[in-house]
């Protein structure tokens, strides 16, 4: 039997006295936005292509802030002292992802300071060889269009799903439950009805049980941490619009596991006035260095 999660305090005078709830520790930190280290607009006097792929991705973020595409601009092949000033400005913000794909291609996204502008690189890791960067873009967007992508490619045909047979494995008692009422959920969800989420922190699950679980719910390719108010871990499922969202306090203890039915987590995306917010900051930052 799992143990119970708060102590059972006997009711009666004086009780209340010696024992007290113990509580997992929150998040106390919560990661905000910092200007980037500018430089002197005379220090960058010639580097006009980093100033055009900066202002392509402001012109991105008007479109997308009032619910256009997301939209790709390339930078590999830029000069050397582009891509640091570049960098420079984008800095690295909260959210960041690896993305494996066949051919020995790993995809680095990171999300800059500016929420929904993201930097995709391209990296090819041969057995025996330094990495190549085969490419390097800034999307802007609430999320990248790659994640949705890989997701949908990573989805079971129903031959595939895992099944048992027989008794279920010891201390297996809630999940074959759960398990079918998220294959019926992924089944009948629909683009733009609100997400289906199963709380599993709130639910008499046993370590078997997440187990049992998260294998017959298969692991993706897409995984992705976000350090907004603590960490939140965020993969995808082998099964349609299905992801595991994970929350950890600052002593990586789990504080929420949850699976979610939806095309996109929210905590992963970027949200309309965080893409307000950046077109704003970004605009600030290049008005500044035209000067």
């Amino acid at each position: 039997m799992k143990a119970f999660p708060i102590p059972v305090v006997a009711f009666g005078p004086g009780s209340h006295d010696e024992e007290q709830l113990d509580y997992l520790p929150m998040p106390t930190d919560m990661a905000t936005y910092r200007p980037p280290q500018l430089p002197e607009p005379e220090q960058i006097s010639g580097l006009a292509k980093a100033a055009q792929a900066l202002h392509a991705a402001l012109d991105s973020l008007d479109r997308t802030a009032n619910g256009g595409e997301s939209v790709q601009t390339p930078l590999l092949g830029l000069p050397p002292d582009d891509i640091r000033l570049i960098n420079q400005i984008l800095g690295e913000g909260e959210a960041s992802a690896i993305v494996r794909l066949p051919g020995d291609l790993e995809i680095q996204v990171q999300e800059s300071v500016f929420a929904g502008v993201w930097r995709l690189l391209s990296w090819r890791r041969e057995a025996g060889q330094p990495a190549l960067l085969v490419d390097d873009v800034i999307e802007v967007g609430p999320a990248p269009t790659l994640f949705r992508a890989i997701a949908a490619e990573d989805v079971w045909s129903r031959d595939d799903w895992p099944q048992w047979q027989g008794a279920l494995p010891p201390n297996v008692q809630s999940a074959p439950i759960l398990l079918a009422e998220l294959r019926d959920q992924t089944n009948r969800w629909r683009p733009g009805q609100p997400p289906h989420v199963v709380n599993l922190s709130l639910l008499p699950v046993s370590p078997e049980d997440i187990a049992f679980l998260d294998h017959h719910l298969g692991t993706g390719r897409v995984l992705m941490l976000s350090r907004g108010y603590g960490n939140c871990r965020i993969s995808n499922t082998r099964l349609p619009n299905c992801w595991r969202v994970v929350y950890y306090n600052s002593m990586d203890k789990v504080i929420l596991n949850t699976v979610e039915v939806v095309d996109m987590p929210e905590v992963a995306m970027a949200a309309p006035e965080d893409l307000r917010d950046s077109r704003e900051r970004l605009g600030d930052v290049l008005a500044y260095l035209q000067a």
